[in-house]
């Protein structure tokens, strides 16, 4: 049964009057077709009927501009359910189009079809869709790049080229049926048997090295890098060989630029970096691997590869084939403190309006748990530690999706039964955590070690949030309020939580609907680590959410 937590809110529809009749001056309707269906794909040297978008994996890149309109009618061609969520979009009004599974709608039955429509306003930059039913992520996704409005100009020079940089995962295998096997055992999946950066594993695999991903740069070039990490379940470090990055934009919003030669992305998260081309002309490796912070887990610890290749380097075509690539210096797989230092860097460009009074204080804590094997339960089915089933929750309540509604059609038609608004906003039991609209929501997010400590990357739909403070350790309302950040924080909408750690964010709660909040590690989604926010409607058509479309799909 879906959990609640339940806001009445307040609109400012005048403002928000004023905002849309600005950025539909220059908007122009995008009119898409995604069919899903089985595609053969070959992967380290064998052939999967890949379930695909328009026989692409990864699926086609959009580019919209700020303030454009888009209808999206996906067919289903394929065996499995389906629904596409446009990870970042914040949706407002348009809640139907949102995507999850059994919260804003029921999926696209084989056979069926469904018109997204939505406009993105307000957000630049890079974010991304993909498959938000079961594990068809593994290889539904790809980027959406948002542009801004005829003229007007990117905050930073204009880069000569861009390249969108999607990280993934791949199995040697059908995911969905990896997923299955997991919910039947009670055990952990199944590890990814490769990386992939923009669906190839790149030179280190078997099978790979023809296909490798070539990015292709000039020297003295500055281009945009808009890197993704579409992974289903794994944090990567990503690296180019001897080239430092400029972070200028992160989830649709410009930040304060700064350097690295690093970057780590949870799942779902964008970041967007300038590359100079002031090395001498060569081929150099782009590299991702895991950042793995769950101490004893498995995982995948191989590593993909892409090449940074300059025009002008002084060779042949078959020379430079031929050539071997420099190859970065990754971090350990386990660098914790690499990644606290590069996650401590973001700030917004400039001063921003951040939630001061706050109207909900809420307290998440987030973590693996396990549960004891049902009586009517063969060993078979409870293969997790010492004979239990594993289980994720928020504030120790795991997260069960519908299966006759979704949670938005429940709320609208005011269908009993289908959840519950008794979500608490704060733990049930204290231990040691680390061993209505208009509303102004804080809320921490506190990391457990209940099973195992681990980095969450936490996605809210529907809103941004600004990040105003991380820390280790158990967070301490007394001690930890100095450190937040009321001036220029970073605006995101996934929150990587670190691990043994904890971290604050806040939003005003202004689009009604119902809008899930879960870790985008899909195995914890999978076992109950989300929750859901219903944001009541405010007064007015410009405060309330849009009728449902007629081609909603039903259960």
């Amino acid at each position: 049964m879906g959990i609640f937590r339940n806001f009445s809110f307040i609109f400012l529809g005048i403002l928000l009057l004023i905002f849309c009749s600005a950025v539909s001056a220059n908007a122009e309707l995008q009119r898409h077709k995604f069919v899903i269906e089985a595609t053969k794909v070959k992967r380290l040297c064998k052939t999967h009927n890949t379930i695909t978008v328009n026989g692409m994996f990864p699926g086609p890149t959009w580019e919209i501009k700020n303030g454009d309109p888009l209808e999206v009618l996906v067919v289903n061609q394929a065996r499995y359910n389906v629904t596409i969520h446009w990870h970042g979009v914040r949706q407002m009004r348009t809640g139907w189009a949102d995507g999850p599974e059994f919260v804003t709608q029921c999926p696209i039955r084989p056979g069926g079809s469904y018109s997204y429509r939505f406009t993105v306003q307000g957000q630049e930059g890079t974010l991304w869709w993909h498959a938000h039913s079961s594990w068809l992520r593994a290889t539904v996704y790809g980027a959406l790049i948002i542009r801004p409005r005829d003229g007007e100009s990117y905050p930073f020079p204009k880069p000569k080229r861009e390249t969108s940089i999607l990280l993934g995962e791949w199995w040697d295998a059908n995911p969905i049926d990896v997923m299955r096997e997991a919910t039947r055992t009670g055990a952990a999946p199944n590890v990814s048997d490769a990386y992939t950066i923009n669906g190839q594993p790149g030179d280190l695999y078997k099978c790979s090295t023809k296909e490798t991903t070539i990015v292709p740069i000039d020297s003295g070039e500055t281009n945009l890098l808009r890197v993704i990490n579409a992974a289903l379940n794994q944090p990567l470090f990503f690296k180019v060989a001897n080239h430092m990055l400029t972070v200028v934009g992160a989830d649709a919003s410009y930040t304060k630029p700064f350097t690295t030669s690093v970057l780590m992305l949870g799942p779902g998260q964008t970041t967007d970096v300038l590359i100079q081309g002031d090395q001498p002309p060569s081929r150099y490796y782009m590299a991702a691997r895991a950042y793995e912070s769950a101490q004893n887990a498995p995982f995948d610890n191989t590593t993909s590869t892409a090449i940074l290749e300059y025009k002008s380097a002084s060779c042949t075509a078959k020379k430079c084939d031929a050539a071997t690539p420099v190859m970065p210096s990754l971090p350990a797989y386990n660098d914790t403190n690499t990644v606290t230092a590069f996650s401590q860097r973001f700030r917004s460009r400039q001063k921003v309006q951040v939630p001061t009074d706050i109207d909900e204080n809420l307290f998440f804590t987030v973590g693996l748990g396990l549960n004891k094997c049902p009586p009517n339960f063969h060993k078979s089915r409870c293969q997790g530690p010492n004979g239990t089933r594993f289980a994720a929750s928020m504030n120790n309540v795991s997260f069960v999706l519908p299966r006759n509604f979704s949670l938005l059609q429940a709320h609208q038609q005011g269908i009993p039964g289908v959840f519950t608004t008794d979500f608490p906003g704060t733990p049930p039991l204290k231990f040691d955590y680390t061993g209505n609209y208009g509303s102004r929501v804080q809320i921490v997010i506190q990391d457990t070690s209940i099973v195992t400590p681990e980095n969450h990357p936490t996605h809210l739909h529907g809103f941004n949030f600004y990040i105003i403070a991380e820390g280790f350790g158990n967070f301490n309302p007394k001690t930890d309020t100095w450190k937040f950040n009321l001036v220029d924080p970073p605006m995101r909408n996934t929150v990587a939580v670190a691990v043994n750690g904890w971290a604050v964010i806040r939003f005003v709660a202004d689009n009604p609907g119902v809008w899930l909040m879960h870790c985008h590690l899909d195995v914890h989604l999978n076992w109950g680590l989300a929750m859901a926010f219903l944001v009541q409607n405010g007064v007015g058509k410009s405060q309330t959410i849009k009728p449902p479309p007629p081609d909603l799909p039903i259960c």
